[in-house]
């Protein structure tokens, strides 16, 4: 069976990576866990490889924080020799931060085939810097494994041959069902004196969003018009911490420290609605059926507005307190997509070990590529 090196740098990585991990080692693959580190903060890294049950990496790459383009060089300094020196058949990369792209290029120039997990999630905001790092790793990609029938969409739109492309579902959900029992026996709840169904739980830390002060300023100002009806809990991301010190928290809306992953599943599970501008936590809430209020103008994940409980404000003050003023007179219907099943990993694992090794199957390089008027706009 193929060695598989799978790769997680960041608290959205990991609850993607760990069922893949262990599909693939059920059917009796060799896996080696690289760990960048470009979370490093124990709030947002050991507490979820222990919540997780996930075993210490294999290799821990150690490239902390810095500049994108820092980031994304350190990262790929240090894979390179790791590469060289395992000598995987396959190299599995989730998510969109900056290891998924630095890694992706490392492969695609290194030989061994490269799988990207939420392959053709596109927002075609090219502000995010998510959006250049999914588009750029597809690009490169071997077996483009899709969450969603949107995303599948995306990917034969900008060219991509049909045997590249696997409408396998998602990971996340894989494991959000796995643990959910696990989450909802947590405490946290009575920690913090709350009762299901009587609190709105917000997170915020996309750069758009907390490293402008005026925009910081304005969704604050909604937050606290939203928490007279509803009051509101604010796990602090580490991104948002000063920030908010610096502009002040209006009442109603109450900062706590950042959750582990049990704790914050068990939060959203419980939560009147949710309030983000994160991608997993818009999949989490339409799996669990929880109304979700998105923070952005514009989402990667269209399907937890067609399918699920998720409801785009966009980040004008007065829009956001109209549009949860709607959400919360009329709750959307609990809607969840096909596939979202807890066995995407299963059907991940199956493409990868079924479909040849890199001295079996050609690389997307020696196939024509889409042009580049097929790029999204």
């Amino acid at each position: 069976m193929p060695r598989v090196v799978c790769v997680a740098g960041a608290r959205p990585n990991y609850m993607k990576i760990k069922p893949v991990m262990d599909a693939l080692e059920r059917r009796g693959a060799e896996v080696v866990l690289v760990h960048t580190g470009q979370h490093y903060d124990p709030a947002m890294n050991d507490v979820f490889f222990a919540d997780l049950g996930i075993r210490p990496p294999d290799r821990f790459l150690g490239v902390g924080s810095g500049t994108h383009a820092e980031q994304t060089g350190r990262v790929m300094t240090a894979f390179e020799p790791l590469l060289g020196e395992v000598s995987p058949d396959i190299v599995v990369v989730v998510g969109d931060i900056n290891s998924t792209l630095a890694c992706a290029l490392v492969t695609a120039k290194a030989g061994p085939l490269l799988a990207h997990v939420e392959a053709g999630l596109r927002s075609r905001d090219w502000s995010m810097p998510e959006e250049v790092n999914r588009v750029a790793t597809d690009r490169v990609s071997d077996y483009l494994l899709a969450p969603s029938p949107d995303a599948v969409v995306n990917l034969r739109a900008e060219g991509y041959r049909d045997d590249q492309i696997h409408l396998v579902g998602n990971v996340m959900i894989d494991t959000l069902l796995t643990n959910l029992e696990r989450a909802r026996a947590s405490d946290v709840l009575g920690r913090y004196g709350l009762s299901r169904g009587e609190f709105g739980l917000v997170t915020l830390h996309r750069p758009a969003n907390v490293d402008d002060p005026e925009v910081l300023a304005g969704l604050l100002k909604a937050l606290g018009e939203i928490a007279d009806r509803c009051p509101l809990l604010l796990p602090v991301h580490p991104r948002a911490a000063g920030r908010l010190a610096d502009i002040g928290v209006p009442g109603g809306v109450r900062l706590v420290p950042p959750a582990g992953y049990l704790d914050f599943i068990a939060l959203q599970d419980a939560a009147r609605l949710v309030l983000t501008d994160s991608g997993g936590v818009q999949e989490e809430t339409t799996a669990l059926g929880v109304p979700c209020v998105t923070l952005r103008d514009n989402t990667e994940r269209p399907i937890t507005v067609e399918q699920g409980t998720n409801v785009l404000a966009g980040r004008d003050p007065a829009r956001i307190v109209s549009t949860v003023h709607r959400v919360l007179d009329d709750p959307p219907a609990p809607r969840r997509p096909d596939l979202w099943d807890g066995r995407a990993s299963d059907r991940i694992a199956g493409v990868l070990l079924e479909g040849g090794t890199a001295s079996t199957r050609p690389r997307p390089t020696d196939q024509p590529r889409p042009s580049d008027r097929t790029l999204p706009i």
